[in-house]
Order: C-alpha cells, then sequence, then structure tokens
C-alpha cells in the first residue's frame, strides 16, 4: 500500500506533506493571485481567468479579477489566456449553438399565428359588412358566401351602368347635388368587354317632371329632382337618372352608382396612386389655373406635359374637373368633352389598380378601399352580385375596353346651342332627336362597329331596269350604311350581279366587312373605267342584281 494520500487522483508529492492540524483535502493548495488593474475609465475592469482552486472563497475570487492599483499608479498586466487558446493568439468568435425547437413550440407558434390570421380576417370581415350594407342591396353575406350571381342583361346581353358624380361632401360647393359627372359603363360578362360613353352635363332634356329649373334643363339635374320628388329618397334619384340616360342612349340601364369627390380621392390614395397619360392638342400638355388656389398660388397644380402622369387622390380629382375655364390655359380645348375623356381614363387607371396583385395582397389598401367605398358610394347593385362585378373587373383587360366619344370629328354627335341664354349641348340631329346618338351605341352594343366609320356609298344601275339600285339601296339603309348617291351605270358593266368597290384605301374596315357580307362578294379596289366618285364604296347592280 502506498504511504501517499490519494484524493480523487490528486498526488501529494512528499514535501506537500499535511501539517499537524491541518485536514487531508485540497486546504492546503494556495490559490494562484494574479491581477489586472483596470487600464480605461479609471476603473477597474474584470479579467477572466483560467480556472480557481476548489476551495477558493469570495475574496480570493474578488481580488484574483479586480486587480490592484499602488499608489494611484496604473500597471497594465497581461490578461491571462483564455481557457484552451494559447498567449498571444486572437480570440476566436465563438457562434451560439442553433438548437432546434420542440413540437410543442413549432404547434404553438403555428396556432398564435392562426389566431392572428383569423383576428386579421375577422376585422376586414367586420368591415365590409358594415360597409356593405350601405353599398348594396340586399344580404351582405351573399356577398361574401353565396356564389356570384350574374348581372342583368339587356336584349344584346350586356349589363348597363350609369356612374355619375356629386360634390355634396365640398363644403361651399354650388349645385352640390348636381351631377356633374355622367358616365354609361356597358358590359357583356360572357364576352368580357366593356364600352364606355359619357354625357354631357349641359345636355337639354325633358325632365318629365317639375324641378327647380321647370319641366326642362340639364341632364345635370334629373337626380336632384329625382330626389326631391321621392320625398328625399336616394333611390328615387337614381332610378330617374337611370330612365333618362336610358332614353338618350336607347338602353335598358339595369345599375346605378353614385359617388362623390372622397370617393376618388380615397380610393385613388387607397391602391397607392395611379398613371394616366396625358394626350392633348398643345404639345406642351395640359394647363389649367383654375386649381392653382390649392397651393396658395404658388404652383399651377393642374399641368402635366404629354405623357403618364402619377396622381395621387387629390390631383386625380383636380384632373377629372378640369376643363380650361380659367385662362391661361392650353390643351383643354374641348373643355367639358375633354374632362369627360380623362374621367373615362381615372376610372381604367382605378380599375387596374384595385384589382392587381399588389392592392389586393395589402391589408392596409384593403382596409382604405372599404372605408373609401363604404362612407362615399350607393349603388342599387345586389350583394350577391359583387363576386360577379370583382371578377368582371379582373378578366376584362384594358385592350376589351372601348370608348365612345359624341364629338369625334369625322362623326359628331353633339354640338353646343344656346335656349334662353342658357349655354346647353344638344344632339347634331336636333334639340331632341337622338337617333344618331343611339345608332352609335347600338353599334358599339352589338359588335357592328361600322356606323361608327361614317363611310358613304354609292349605288349604281346597270342592270338597265328602272329602280333596281333604289331598290338595293333602301336594303342597305335599313342595315345602317349610309347612302349617298343612287345613279346610273353603263350597261357593260351589268354582266356580274352585283359588284363591290372599296375607294376608301383601307380606312373603313368595319364597313368593308358589313358590305362584303350583306352583299355577298369581295371588294375589288379599282372602279372600272367610265366609273368615279368621292364615296367611299361604289356598288354597281347588274341585270339580275335586285334579288
Amino acid at each position: 500500500m502506498s504511504k501517499h494520500t490519494n484524493i480523487d487522483g490528486f498526488f501529494m508529492s512528499r514535501r506537500e506533506q499535511l501539517e499537524p492540524g491541518r485536514r487531508p483535502g485540497l486546504d492546503g493548495v494556495k490559490p494562484v493571485r494574479r491581477t489586472q488593474p483596470a487600464v480605461t475609465d479609471g476603473a477597474p475592469r474584470l479579467q477572466r481567468r483560467t480556472s480557481m482552486p476548489l476551495n477558493a472563497t469570495a475574496d480570493d475570487f474578488l481580488h484574483t479579477t479586480v486587480g490592484s492599483v499602488d499608489a494611484g499608479k496604473k500597471t497594465a498586466i497581461p490578461p491571462l489566456p483564455l481557457d484552451d487558446e494559447p498567449e498571444g493568439q486572437p480570440k476566436k468568435r465563438r457562434w451560439p449553438r442553433f438548437t432546434k425547437p420542440s413540437r410543442r413550440t413549432v404547434k404553438r407558434t403555428l396556432i398564435g399565428f392562426a389566431i392572428l390570421l383569423v383576428l386579421i380576417g375577422g376585422f376586414f370581415l367586420v368591415r365590409f359588412i358594415l360597409a356593405g350594407g350601405q353599398i348594396f342591396k340586399g344580404n351582405v353575406f351573399n356577398a361574401i358566401f353565396a356564389d356570384g350571381k350574374p348581372l342583368e342583361t339587356d336584349e344584346n346581353g350586356r349589363s348597363n351602368i350609369v356612374v355619375f358624380g356629386t360634390s355634396e361632401d365640398d363644403p361651399g360647393h354650388e349645385g352640390a347635388e348636381l351631377s356633374d359627372s355622367i358616365l354609361v359603363i356597358s358590359i357583356d360578362q360572357k364576352k368580357n368587354d366593356a364600352f364606355m360613353v359619357s354625357l354631357p352635363r349641359d345636355f337639354y332634356v325633358d325632365y318629365g317632371m317639375a324641378c327647380i329649373s321647370g319641366y326642362e334643363g340639364k341632364v345635370n339635374e334629373v337626380y336632384m329632382c329625382g330626389k326631391a320628388n321621392g320625398n328625399d329618397s336616394e333611390d328615387a334619384g337614381q332610378e330617374a337618372l337611370r330612365n333618362k340616360v336610358g332614353d338618350i342612349f336607347g338602353l335598358d340601364v339595369q345599375y346605378s352608382a353614385h359617388v362623390n369627390y372622397q370617393a376618388m380621392r380615397s380610393i385613388v390614395d387607397a391602391v397607392g396612386g395611379i398613371t394616366v397619360k396625358i394626350e392633348s392638342d398643345d404639345p406642351r400638355g395640359i394647363l389649367d389655373r383654375n386649381f392653382d388656389w390649392k397651393c396658395n398660388y404658388q404652383c399651377h397644380y393642374v399641368k402635366w406635359p404629354n405623357g403618364d402622369a402619377q396622381l395621387d387622390g387629390e390631383q386625380a380629382l383636380a384632373l377629372a374637373r378640369a376643363r380650361g375655364s380659367i385662362a391661361p390655359t392650353y390643351g383643354l380645348s374641348g373643355g367639358n368633352f375633354d374632362r369627360e375623356q380623362y374621367q373615362r381614363k381615372i376610372l381604367v387607371a382605378i380599375k387596374d389598380k384595385a384589382v392587381s396583385a399588389g392592392t389586393l395582397a395589402n391589408p392596409v389598401a384593403v382596409n382604405g378601399l372599404i372605408d373609401a367605398l363604404g362612407e362615399n358610394v350607393r349603388t342599387n347593385f345586389e350583394a350577391a352580385e359583387v363576386k360577379t362585378l370583382a371578377r368582371l373587373g379582373q378578366d376584362i383587360t384594358n385592350d376589351k375596353i372601348r370608348s365612345l366619344s359624341l364629338v369625334e370629328e369625322e362623326n359628331q354627335l353633339v354640338t353646343t346651342g344656346d335656349i334662353a341664354g342658357m349655354s346647353i349641348v344638344q344632339p347634331a340631329a336636333g334639340l331632341t332627336d337622338y337617333s344618331q346618338i343611339q345608332a352609335a351605341v347600338r353599334a358599339y352594343a352589338t359588335g357592328d362597329t361600322a356606323y361608327l366609320e361614317a363611310a358613304t356609298v354609292d349605288v349604281l344601275n346597270a342592270s338597265g331596269q328602272p329602280g333596281v339600285a333604289q331598290t338595293k339601296a333602301d336594303e342597305l339603309i335599313e342595315d345602317g350604311i349610309t347612302v349617298e348617291v343612287v345613279g346610273n351605270a353603263p350597261e357593260a358593266l351589268g354582266n356580274a350581279p352585283v359588284q363591290l368597290y372599296d375607294l376608301s384605301g383601307g380606312d373603313k374596315p368595319a364597313t368593308l366587312r358589313k358590305l362584303e357580307t350583306i352583299l355577298g362578294t369581295k371588294a375589288i379596289s379599282d372602279p372600272p373605267a367610265g366609273v368615279t366618285s368621292v364615296s367611299d364604296f361604289v356598288i354597281i347592280v347588274g341585270s339580275n342584281g335586285a334579288s
């Protein structure tokens, strides 16, 4: 048996034998005291050490780590190496180990996230229900849980909506309930196409009831008059305007949407602004000084060069109202007609932005849209039709949206006039003659756009039989073709039943297709010798062409 005392593998050397009265163990091991005084801020700095005796006291630890200061003189002592790092080597940065979360932690996290989504969804659901109750008719839950109900249609399979704006939310604005913006949108929900046409606010009509202006006046008073005659009923005002617009355009207008100024501001801001292309007849773009008060006359508030313009809500509203009424101005020579053009552009731009994935995925934008619609829009749509509207907004692309202008130079359908000193807009065909306007709208509604090309046709008789050309001309007129001249051609040209000559140079493609379909023959570019005409097409009827 060894004479050395063994404590947990620790062997004492012979010269370290215990003195009398001392217990075996590690009490006899004196701690190594190495100190390092602080060298910054005048305060001691703690220094990590490699090891401490197992029987070290708190006092030992304090003296070992704090260091000392001798007579106010700081003496720097090199720090001890950390653990197994050799002295003089840079310290290695140690990254914390990744600990895989437990299943319980993952489960709780997912449950918490799901609850958060439910709360957010519930918030927007409540907001939509509250707003939807103001915007739509019927049970609002049908807008969320029911399948989309198809929109009502007319004989052409189209759904027609009149969108009109008032300014009752604009303090101090005269005629707050006058509908100064009237726009018809016609939609084919099967073909996913649409066309838009604006009705000038100064269009002269017969009200069919007693109004402030009497029994006749401008169309912008119809909504206000209908509402007043219906005991201040919003529904009565919208119905009166739907019926009057339908009479003018020859349409069955099933739906209406009433918006105010704030609706446009809020909707445009909610979707993060819109882009509208400025297209004027002036190379400088457009300028309207009527809105300079918005910046204390330190700027031109409505001034944009031709090209794409980025607009916020206030700017979009200003553009929708601009008509160059205050000099100096440029680029808005069409006045109200230019304003209507930009209103249609703004509406399309809002549609594009509102149905984009970025907007629909943005809770802030969705919340802003709900607020803007709920507080500032009134319609007669049923809640069950909302999903159909949303689908159409996404499926009808811009190339499927056409715009019908009533003031095209080649086919001007309205003109200005004066009644008892009041400036008005009236049909070019006559004060109460809506036939040309209705024909143009019908062309868009049916897809037969030949009428809009305003092409002219000469019908010539080469059969030698009296009345043959007139009979054919009457048939073409019934089909909407404008016959300019009915006359005769040399009988030598009457060998074929009917011949069609295109003198338009390719500028009237819709009329060309229509004539080829009606006559059952292809057009020839060059007319025969001896035939002259200033019309776009010439038709020569032969010996058996009357039938």
